[in-house]
């Protein structure tokens, strides 16, 4: 029988002997499932990248038209809805500039169901990743939402393109409102999409109440009508009103408006929702309520996630 031999290693700093059966200092070593949250994210921005890529490389594979679709999909949407508003009910007559008004408020709408429905999905799309190795489960919403935003990006050219064409003048303000109006819709889809996306790998039929969400997403905000129709009707019910105007979609819809859609008008006559300014801060203390909920429901539930998929 071999005889094996122990032989003592020097000591580091921060580190105990080993020979001597002495506690090793572990503070230096992340323990698995016990992470800093999203903010664990910007630290491993390789990794982040490596999903950015292979979200937006699989994605339209095997595919003739390939990213043609990112075009053709919102044309088709905004030829539908325009037929139906805007030529069958006349509300071309009543908005000047009509497809720059619709088409804004669509990308912006668009822009929110897509990175929402991703997110919701990314832990149950990568759950051969999530069962085998450990790794910040936040990078599969957060490269699901930043997959969206780079599929928005052609919609966005075009809206620009056209915008240009019509007769439109770009402004600090209007171009701040916009990025603003960005900044609340992908805010606003992280922290609904950290809720579900934990929600569903658990009970699949949450996905079911998100494409609820996304479909009254498109009919809760001025994307086809305007607010002050929805003032005029709600006109005896003013808190009802209220209550419309701090929905985020909205804030950002209106955002995007003024920032594209305004511009273009020469007296359009409909101006900014009443009290715009206390909306848009209702709006921001929403997104970052719902961030810290669904980061909390998350990091609450991620350490069952190899279990429930």
């Amino acid at each position: 029988m071999e005889h094996v031999r122990f032989v003592s290693c020097p000591k580091r700093e921060g580190r105990s002997d080993l020979t001597f059966g002495t506690p090793i200092d572990l503070g230096a070593y992340d323990v698995p499932g016990r992470g800093k949250g999203v903010l664990d994210v910007f630290r491993r921005r390789y990794l982040l990248r490596l999903l950015v890529r292979k979200g937006t490389a699989t994605r339209y594979r095997n595919s003739v038209l390939g990213w043609v679709w990112s075009y053709v999909k919102p044309a088709s949407q905004f030829l539908i809805y325009y037929f139906v508003m805007g030529i069958i009910l006349n509300f071309h007559r009543d908005i000047e500039n009509f497809p720059i008004y619709l088409f804004s408020g669509v990308v912006a709408v668009n822009l929110f169901n897509e990175a929402f429905g991703n997110a919701t999905t990314s832990i149950v799309d990568n759950r051969a990743l999530v069962k085998k190795i450990y790794l910040p489960r936040e990078l599969f919403p957060v490269a699901a939402i930043i997959v969206a935003f780079v599929h928005f990006l052609p919609q966005l050219a075009i809206l620009i393109v056209v915008c240009l064409l019509i007769g439109w003048t770009p402004t600090v303000a209007g171009i701040g409102g916009a990025i603003l109006g960005l900044v609340l819709i992908v805010a606003f889809a992280l922290g609904l999409g950290l809720f579900f996306s934990a929600l569903n790998a658990r009970f699949r039929d949450a996905q079911n109440f998100v494409e609820l969400i996304r479909m009254f997403s498109t009919w809760t905000s001025p994307v086809l009508y305007t607010w002050a129709m929805v003032y005029t009707q709600l006109e005896n019910h003013p808190w009802i009103f209220t209550l419309y105007s701090w929905n985020p979609l909205t804030v950002a819809v209106e955002l995007f408006h003024q920032g594209f859609w305004a511009s273009t008008t020469a007296d359009s006559g409909l101006g900014i929702i009443p009290g715009f300014g206390t909306a848009l801060l209702v709006a921001g203390i929403i997104c970052v309520s719902m961030l810290i909920v669904g980061q909390l429901v998350f990091r609450n539930l991620e350490r069952s996630f190899a279990q429930d998929l």
